[in-house]
């Protein structure tokens, strides 16, 4: 078993780890793979969520996503978790640098990252760019789920405008 090979055997033993609640165990397993290899950018993200949403130290969290993007940019997984901790933080200069660089990583799911940029422009209370990008997430899905929830969102933002 080659090196790489043997790595992501090591990480889905720790993605099974986390769906069973093992935290504990899923953070000691991403670890070690750090151990054998500081540069498998991919560990960095799991471990970045585990400490996102598990242990809620968001700090950390956001130290260990950006490590995932300095070793390995083209994983679109981080994209997406870094940017809901982003939004979580209301850091909207970083997440817009991030989201505008997501847009451009092969393999990325580009209705999720409109939605993205449309739930902080909802938050920020740019309602217009917010409706704009619900409506282009719409567009860019093949997804019947994500198509609805773009309608139900956009069907929101103008009730929020009516508030004005």
């Amino acid at each position: 078993m080659d090196h790489l090979t043997k790595l992501e055997e090591m990480l889905d033993q720790a993605n099974l780890d986390i769906k069973d609640g093992l935290y504990e165990q899923a953070s000691n397993k991403l670890e070690k793979i750090i151990d054998i290899d500081p540069n498998f950018g991919k560990a960095y993200n799991h471990l970045g969520y585990l400490y996102e949403v598990k242990f809620k130290e968001y700090e950390k969290g956001e130290t260990l996503y950006k490590l995932c993007i300095e070793k390995t940019p083209m994983y679109p997984s981080v994209y997406y978790n870094y940017a809901i901790l982003l939004s979580t933080l209301g850091k909207w200069d970083d997440l817009k640098n991030l989201l505008d660089k997501a847009m451009n990583i092969p393999g990325i799911t580009k209705s999720t990252i409109l939605n993205e940029y449309a739930i902080m422009y909802e938050q920020k209370g740019e309602l217009d760019q917010a409706i704009d990008h619900y409506r282009q997430a719409g567009l860019s899905t093949l997804d019947k789920g994500v198509l609805d929830r773009a309608k139900t969102s956009i069907e929101r933002c103008k009730s929020k405008k009516e508030l004005f």
